[in-house]
This record gives structure tokens, sequence and C-alpha cells, in this order.
């Protein structure tokens, strides 16, 4: 089961079918407890939709006052990136790959996220800038995982590598976030062979291509989100973008014009064009 957030409201996908429900709080989503069921008790009385009909809705980024944090360092591709691009040798990065506590910060509020094709910013003071194409937990206020979306964790490699306390400076700025397109309810716990997939498209030519299985990543969602939840409370849920093991090379920065396509199957493709802030 798949839920969207669209210009037509909610929008449940399953088994093949869509159904719109207008009238519903998006937030409510963050405070039920098994939600998939709670959205099968909707259907009834939302609006069957067939799939052309679907394909012409305009689908919104998956939040309204859902704080969007996230992990570093939870890759090995990750760790050896931040230490090439440290000025000082990037011994904090080894340091925070093998310790206890994994690396979490905010990322964004909902207004600097960007939702599925939508323009996402780089900085104009910065000179190296890549997308980091992550799996992202959709949270509940409770702490408990309810779903799954693709994120893109915009990144300003040269200012983070200038000095690591500029980490805030380098991730969080006006849309600096990509999240969408919508929310997979897994039934099952994720499968380690499910890959997340990114394209870079520069002058309608793949310039860049990569992939990943998630069970490359050292540290699961449930002991970030543990975490997480130690001295923070989410009153309307969260979104927790859990590291990217795709780092591009070095010589690599985006720019204005490119295209950033991230897909994990079975959530879908998030696709962002690349632009600077006016």
């Amino acid at each position: 089961m798949k839920v969207y957030r669209t210009s037509n409201g909610l929008v449940v996908e399953e088994d093949g079918t869509y159904t719109s429900v207008p009238s519903y709080d998006w937030d409510t989503l963050f405070e039920v407890d098994d939600l998939s069921n709670h959205l099968r008790g909707l259907l009834p009385a939302g609006t069957l939709m067939t799939g052309q009909e679907f394909s012409v809705v305009r689908i919104l980024k998956p939040i309204v006052n859902q704080e969007i944090w996230a992990a570093g360092v939870t890759y090995f591709r990750s760790r050896t990136a931040r230490m090439e691009e440290s000025v000082d040798g990037g011994n904090v990065y080894d340091r925070v790959y093998e310790a206890e506590r994994p690396e979490l910060f905010f990322k964004a509020t909902p207004n600097r996220a960007v939702g599925p094709n939508e323009e996402i910013f780089i900085r104009e003071d910065s000179t190296w800038d890549v997308p980091e194409p992550e799996l992202t937990l959709a949270v509940n206020k409770q702490g408990k995982i309810l779903g799954y979306t693709i994120g893109n964790d915009m990144s300003s490699r040269s200012i983070e590598g200038e000095n690591p306390l500029y980490l805030p400076q380098a991730k969080t700025y006006e849309r600096c976030a990509g999240i969408g397109p919508g929310i997979w309810l897994a039934e099952e716990p994720l499968a380690d062979e499910i890959k997340i997939d990114l394209q870079i498209i520069r002058n309608e030519q793949i310039i860049f291509q990569s992939d990943i299985d998630i069970g490359q990543m050292k540290r699961k969602p449930d002991e970030l989100v543990g975490y997480l939840f130690r001295e923070c409370d989410f009153p309307n849920g969260c979104f927790l973008m859990t590291g990217t093991g795709i780092v591009p090379p070095n010589e690599f920065t985006l720019e204005v014009g490119d295209q950033v396509r991230i897909t994990i199957e079975p959530i879908g493709t998030l696709t962002n064009t690349v632009a600077k802030r006016i």
C-alpha cells in the first residue's frame, strides 16, 4: 500500500487501485498506530480513480507539519567521502562511523522541503554540491516507523569540508531537501536487496548513475529512530533520512538545470531539477 498527498487530497494506492479521500488531515497519518488498517477503513467513503486519472493528478510533497532529520556516515562509502572532502583529514567521520552513537542532525522544516518535479536548490556560496539519495523513514509521534519514502539530502561539500562545524550551513537552506513521491507502507521488514538508484541528467544525457543495496547500511532504521526519539518529541511525527552510500566522484558538482532522479522500488521515483535561489 502507498499513500500520496495530492492536489485532489489524500490518495491511497493498493493492488493497482487508486482511491481519493479528499477531506482528510494529512497530519492524522502520524497519529495512527496501525496505519494500513486505518486507511483501508477510509476507502469505502472515497472515490475510485483509474491509473490514467491518477497520472495527471499533481503529487505534493508528503509533508505538512513534520520535521525532517537526517543521519550521516551510515554507509562505508559515505565515511570515506567525508574524510576525502575534509581539510583536516576527517578523523571525526571515521570515529562516528565506528561509534555506538550515530550522527543525527536537523535537516529541514516543511517549507524548506520540495516535492516531486519541483526545483531543488544549490547554494550560491558553494563550489561543490551533490545530491544524497536516501531511504527516508516516515515516523509517527509514538516513534514507530509507519512507512518509507525517498529523500534527497542535498549537500554543499565545499562548505562542510572546510570545517565540520559548518554542517548546518552545508545542509540546511532554502529548498535543501527533496522528499516523495508518496509513503510506502511495508507489511514486512525491508529486504537488504532493495536498491537505491541515482541518475543525474544534464542536457538530456545521463552524466552519473549508481546504485546501492540498503543492506550495506551499517545502522538499521529502528536504531536510528531510537536515538532520534531519546530526548525529542514529535507531536506531528517526523521524517528521518538514513544516509547515503552513493557519492559522485570528487571532480563532479551539480549545475543549474541538472535533473536528479532517485528510484527506490517499490516506493517509486523522486525527480527534481537543480536551481539557485534568485
